[in-house]
């Protein structure tokens, strides 16, 4: 995958020096037991730091300030192992840009009522300390993540890991930068928006070349790079010449080959890792980019056709988000509306990201009904099979809104000879007609980024961190 730069949690415990030295070693060896645990269970995807306990104002403060300036770390967890009086959090809370997670646990998993004394009571204090903590978050509107119950479950490190993930990708959103090969579609109204706002509000940066700017990378690409990236694809695709001889069909996957050493090369260069094609700006290209596209979203490059750099920014924030697995750009086709039966088949011209593919994609030469160019190659497979989730962004001009739709992907029983593209079909929720009416009303565009290793949680989730509206059709 495109790589981001390591990232780290770290874990600050509150408590106060109410209780004495004593207590409070105890305290600080009990959450670094809880720590090596975590780190050790092989279900976080980042590690965990323990800080020291937070016993007072002033190191609270100082601690969320290099929270802030430390660029490897990605956000903060906190647990109230005793009570620990909120308002000395507010100034380092009020500070901290960073998404956080209140962890509502406590070191033991069951009452010891054999043994239990005023000194346990007074020492394990988590249930005590959560809503003095709890209620000042809540007054801050923080919007944090709160995530309850015994820390050594699995399914509390799973909604940690979520989250983590989630956490993540807000930090990498201000590393999103999206270059336009050409501007958007023209006449096509959703897939444009205040790219200065986007900017404000969620750290992209997007900016516009021309196709010449792209071509001259084209152009400058050595026959030998050709040679010994064409040489990989014989290990990673199937070769399907079709009607065409071998020398023909190879020409234009050269081209192909050529068009994606080219666009990473520009990407790289200048830092951008998501980006946009249009075949209504191909000049000076022999082909509408296709296979090239693949295998870079495949690489975890955003992107989006027609010019949408919205989607093409979202497509990079929910890689980093998934790990690059099973998510991708789609695009909505044609409905299936037999009874019982109700999908919606999803597909674009060339560019589906193979990601999402159930087996080995094959490599497959067709013409292209549209941009006036040369038969394009691309790869063609039907899409996995998976509970996920569909999200499209639109700006409706007073501010974005994120639409998120829960879905059911299945791969199809019914081949299609005659398409020339990959496929990938699903079922909406929370049914066909009030799923369909539900996007339709609420301006849900055309273009998305699918996931079959997300949940509607986590978008929520980034969502609230960026102040972002948002509808969730389940």
């Amino acid at each position: 995958m495109l790589t981001i730069k390591d990232k780290e949690f770290w874990f600050i415990v509150g408590s106060q020096q109410l209780y004495g030295e004593e207590a409070l070693l105890e305290v600080k060896a009990q959450a670094q037991t809880i720590t090596d645990a975590l780190n050790k269970s092989g279900a976080l995807p980042y590690p965990i730091i323990l800080k020291d306990l937070a016993i007072n104002a002033d190191q609270i403060t100082n601690v969320m300030k290099e929270v802030n300036y430390r660029d490897e770390v990605a956000g903060v967890i906190t647990w109230m192992h005793t009570f620990s009086p909120a308002k000395m959090w507010i100034r380092g809370t009020k500070l901290l840009q960073k998404p956080l997670l209140h962890l509502a646990t406590q070191f033991n998993e069951s009452i010891p009522w054999d043994t239990i004394d005023m000194d346990f009571m007074n020492l394990n204090q988590s249930a005590h300390g959560d809503r003095e903590y709890g209620f000042i978050n809540a007054r801050l509107n923080k919007q944090n993540k709160i995530v309850v119950g015994y820390w050594g479950k699995s399914e509390v490190q799973r909604q940690i890991a979520e989250w983590m993930d989630v956490a993540a990708a807000y930090n990498e959103s201000f590393n999103i930068k999206v270059a336009r090969f050409g501007d958007n579609m023209r006449n096509v109204a959703v897939t444009d928006g205040d790219k200065i706002e986007a900017q404000i509000q969620f750290g992209w940066t997007v900016d516009y070349f021309a196709i010449g700017d792209l071509v001259q990378y084209v152009n400058a690409v050595k026959e030998e790079e050709i040679d010994a990236l064409f040489a990989e694809y014989k290990d990673c695709y199937e070769f399907d010449y079709g009607n065409y001889s071998k020398e023909a069909w190879e020409a234009s996957v050269r081209v192909q080959v050529s068009y994606e050493i080219a666009i990473k090369r520009f990407l790289d260069d200048g830092g951008y890792n998501a980006f946009t094609s249009n075949f209504e700006d191909l000049y000076g290209m022999k082909q509408l980019p296709g296979l090239a596209v693949q295998r870079l979203m495949g690489q975890g490059y955003g992107f989006a056709g027609e010019g949408d750099w919205k989607t093409a920014a979202l497509d990079r924030l929910l890689k980093v988000m998934s790990h690059n697995q099973s998510t991708g750009f789609m695009e909505d086709y044609t409905y299936e509306l037999a009874e019982g039966k109700e999908a919606i088949l999803q597909s674009h011209m060339l560019e589906v990201d193979p990601t999402l593919a159930s087996s080995k994609p094959k490599i497959t030469v067709f013409p292209l009904d549209i941009g006036d160019r040369e038969d394009p190659a691309r790869l063609v497979f039907d899409g996995k099979a998976g509970d996920g989730i569909v999200v499209s962004m639109a700006d409706f001009g007073t501010h974005f809104k994120l639409l998120i739709n829960e879905v059911t992907a299945f791969e199809p029983t019914t081949s299609a000879p005659n398409l020339p593209v990959a496929r990938v079909l699903w079922q909406v929720k929370p049914n066909f007609q009030d799923g369909v009416k539900a996007w339709i009303e609420n301006g849900g565009g055309h273009h998305t980024v699918v996931s079959l290793n997300l949940t509607t949680d986590q978008i929520v989730s980034y969502a609230k961190l960026v102040g972002l509206d948002y509808i969730i059709i389940k």
